[in-house]
């Protein structure tokens, strides 16, 4: 380690070796970023140090998103590191959806020397002379936001910006370090013990009023649909949801977000609760004579088309945040508040009432779309419809796979149709929605563990952040990406189908085949054009048995209605001749971009 040693013991070491050490002792495996002159310094460190891996993303963004995939499949800090200027503002969509996700990431910032501030430095965003100040904008997308002024300043921000991010609420922390600041000696301990643990705030705690008030509601509900959120998966308390659930004789559904956070095979599971969820979850919900939300505000995306039900119905939610509907609150820890609520209710099992499981929801007629603009009225290519290409998926899914989902009609397929692996993610970013996030989650979660990781998107999404699969080769992840090819915005062409008199011709492309040029940028990846079921499953076998990538695109048609209720709903009303836009109950909680 570069630095010095005094005769008492004290080291005094560059700051960026501190960095890299504290990072490591704190159980950080991978640090995902982009290189550049105000954060090589911190690069060269970690390779100095050695316990760590430094993954080099193609963008910014995807570098966050990966961080992101590596803390949501391990439970452990994802580290994001970036340069000043462009790089550092391209983390701002990726930190965007972490925090509104609640996910735990650290992000390190480089920033011009101290001495050029305000000076007319490259990149200057100090906030000094005119220039933007970069913890102006990066303080809304974080749990902490702080500059080393200097070098001795980080021994105590970074305790502190680790303990934030870790802490309920979660999400980022971010230090914005001077390339003078990192490169500039630090008096610290001798090493040994633990790393410094910081109290923070936390959320909030319910008191004893409201947990008795909770044990009561519950303890006399002859019927509970218990709601299971993300926050079930960030508090490890897969096992208290079940038990729980089963004390209860519970129903249990689960929000967009959260696929697997309950066992998708379990007889008590009825669906995915919201707009891309399953017809029968309004149905127990009116049949419950409470709601338990666990870990879960309940978002609009997660109670679209169940407002007035919900209204009508007891709610609880143990959350570390208060719900966004009415109800009796129990903040604090998922985990430690289920287990307290369940020394108030019996011990014995008993099983749910009857229900039909998940109910898909009900399509339209099938109506084949006008020829695209781009076609001169040529017959379609041969293309797959999301029920067979998911059916395919789900044959070939390892049960210890990961699956990470983009956004779009891809999305709305895979939450409503694909059931998620028993002992693996199964992540849709509905946080922020942005397309693209999912290629550089699912490396970080497949360097993270190890594991086979799908991920499952569209051209929109491709197009935007799929050269990532660069990444995936050069680093051999076990990733398996699936590109669901409509040559549109197909979301957005079927909205204006639906709301806006017809489909314009910016939302429908002129067809691109990307395994084609995949395979051509790529040679040494597996690639493959899937124009039918069997084929997409033998790829996608042939792909879990390697060790590194693997790419299949498949084509569907852009017409082809998704699972999405407010679609569903306002097409189903055009084909009986009914008003054909969303009524004003939909409109508030249904909207996506």
């Amino acid at each position: 380690m570069t630095g010095e040693v005094h005769g008492t013991g004290e080291r005094r070491p560059r700051l960026v070796d501190h960095l890299a050490a504290e990072l490591a002792r704190a159980g950080v495996t991978h640090l995902f970023g982009v290189g550049g002159a105000n954060i090589e310094d911190l690069y060269d460190a970690v390779h100095r140090h050695g316990a760590m891996r430094a993954v080099v993303a193609k963008h910014e963004f995807s570098a966050v998103t990966m961080a992101d995939g590596y803390a949501r499949s391990t439970g452990r800090l994802g580290v994001v590191v970036a340069t000043s200027g462009g790089g550092a503002m391209n983390l701002v969509p990726g930190l965007a959806e972490a925090h509104a996700s609640r996910v735990p990431v650290l992000a390190v910032v480089g920033q011009p020397p101290t001495g050029q501030e305000g000076r007319g430095a490259f990149q200057d965003s100090s906030g000094k002379a005119g220039s933007f100040d970069a913890g102006e904008v990066f303080g809304p997308v974080s749990r902490f936001c702080a500059r080393a002024e200097d070098a001795q300043s980080l021994v105590e921000l970074l305790p502190r910006a680790i303990a934030a991010a870790r802490t309920d609420p979660k999400g980022p922390a971010v230090l914005l370090l001077p390339k003078d600041v990192q490169q500039a000696l630090v008096r610290v301990p001798a090493p040994g013990g633990e790393p410094t643990q910081v109290p923070v705030r936390r959320g909030t705690r319910s008191d004893d009023s409201a947990r008795e008030a909770a044990a009561s509601t519950l303890r006399d509900a002859r019927s509970v649909l218990v709601v299971a959120g993300e926050g079930v998966a960030s508090a490890h308390a897969r096992e208290e949801v079940a038990e729980l659930a089963g004390r209860l004789g519970a129903w249990v559904a689960v929000t967009p977000d959260a696929k697997d956070v309950f066992d998708n095979r379990d007889p008590r599971f009825v669906g995915v609760a919201g707009v891309m969820g399953h017809a029968n979850v309004e149905d127990c919900l009116r049949r419950a004579d409470v709601c338990l939300l666990v870990g879960t505000r309940l978002p609009s995306m997660a109670r679209g088309g169940l407002d007035r039900t919900l209204a009508a119905t007891p709610v609880v939610c143990v959350d570390p945040e208060p719900p966004f509907v009415p109800g009796i609150s129990l903040g604090g820890d998922v985990r430690a508040t289920l287990r307290t609520l369940m020394g108030s209710l019996p011990s014995r099992p008993r099983p749910c009432p009857p229900h039909p499981g998940p109910v898909p929801m009900s399509a339209p007629t099938a109506r084949r779309g006008p020829a695209m603009p781009w076609t001169g009225g040529r017959t379609r290519r041969r293309t797959l419809s999301f029920a067979d290409a998911f059916a395919a998926v789900e044959a070939a899914l390892p049960q210890d796979a990961h699956v990470f989902v983009d956004a779009g009609n891809t999305g709305a397929g895979a939450v409503h149709l694909l059931p998620a692996p028993r002992h693996g993610r199964f992540v849709v970013a509905v946080g922020m929605g942005g397309m693209g996030y999912t290629f550089g989650a699912g490396i970080g979660a497949a360097l993270a563990t190890g594991r086979r990781t799908y991920v499952l998107a569209g051209d929109g999404a491709f197009f935007m952040h799929g050269m990532e699969v660069h990444t995936a080769v050069e680093y051999a992840a076990p990733v398996t990406f699936v590109i669901f090819n409509n040559n549109a915005h197909a979301m957005c062409a079927t909205r204006e189908r639906l709301f806006q008199g017809g489909v314009r011709d910016d939302d429908l492309f002129a067809p691109a085949d990307i395994a084609a040029g995949v395979a051509a940028t790529f040679p040494a990846l597996d690639t493959t054009r899937a124009e039918t079921a069997a084929q997409l499953r033998r790829a996608l076998l042939r792909g879990n048995a390697r060790r590194g990538p693997a790419f299949v695109a498949l084509e569907c048609d852009p017409y082809e209605m998704p699972p999405f209720l407010p679609f569903l709903a306002s097409a189903g009303q055009a084909q009986t001749g009914s008003e054909s836009e969303e009524s004003a109950h939909e409109r508030g909680p249904v909207h996506v971009g």
